[in-house]
């Protein structure tokens, strides 16, 4: 049963897989397969339109919203785990409440805000929103709160600071979990369409999924297309294939009460 479903969930890749690798006069699934198979149509996307700047924004755009929401994330973790202050409760509740509200619930409001500072069609614009996530503060937060009390004391009697014992302590102790945001957040943002699709409304900040959508309406083949859809898969592999050890570990810690 789960081969089956495995098989499933797969086909569609192997058959973005298959046509992408296709000559281009080659019948299309799933009346034929290929008689040969050929990296020509990639290399032919890197010639259509602006897919090379797309691709380049995809990334720009995901890589800085990884290590923003990571630092962001693990100071405010750290400040609401292990800091004392009047309105702490109360700060992390309307945390919690912001993952309740859907994205486009806040799609307006935050395009007027963006429109007003002239962030529209920059790249700037298409990542100021996203650099705070309520999902990675909470996360990160219920990690550093079941650190052991012990290791907060003897960085005090050893004299080490607040900044200190964040960067020395705290988050070397929470690589897994940072590892395991810094995959879901790239995803997250990778694969994102609605945010960029509004704010990106000329090719100088198109990310790649608003111009696949656009090449898809456009005069490009079939082939061309799901050349460009396999080259779109090889960033989310490879960070999947760098990070999955720190997944792992996240799980076994989040297992094991210690």
């Amino acid at each position: 049963m789960l081969a089956v479903i495995s098989l499933f969930t797969v086909a569609p890749l192997i058959a973005v897989a298959v046509l992408a690798l296709s000559p281009e006069d080659a019948p299309t699934l799933p009346y034929a397969l290929p008689s040969s198979l050929t990296l020509d149509n990639i290399v032919r996307i890197f010639n259509v339109g602006e897919f090379p700047l797309w691709l380049w924004n995809s990334f720009l755009y995901s890589a800085v919203s990884v290590v923003v929401v990571l630092l962001t994330a693990s100071m405010a973790a750290y400040a609401l785990a292990r800091k004392r202050f009047p309105g702490r409760n109360a700060l992390l509740w309307a945390i919690i409440a912001t993952m309740m509200v859907p994205v486009q619930a806040t799609l307006i409001p935050t395009f007027i805000l963006i429109s007003k500072m002239g962030g529209v069609n920059t790249l700037w614009g298409l990542i100021l929103p996203t650099l705070a996530n309520a999902q990675a503060i909470f996360l990160i937060r219920q990690f550093v709160r079941d650190m052991p009390e012990e290791l907060f004391d003897a960085a005090r009697i050893d004299g080490a600071g607040e900044w200190r014992t964040f960067w020395q302590i705290v988050l070397p102790l929470i690589r897994p979990v940072l590892a395991t945001l810094a995959i879901f957040v790239f995803l997250w943002h990778w694969n994102d369409l609605l945010w960029p699709l509004v704010v990106g409304q000329s090719d100088a900040a198109r990310t790649l999924t608003v111009g696949l959508a656009t090449l898809n309406t456009e005069t490009a083949s079939t082939s061309n297309v799901m050349a460009a859809t396999l080259v779109s898969f090889i960033p989310c592999l490879v960070i999947f294939a760098l990070l999955q050890k720190h997944i792992v570990a996240s799980i076994t810690h989040s297992g094991v009460k210690g």
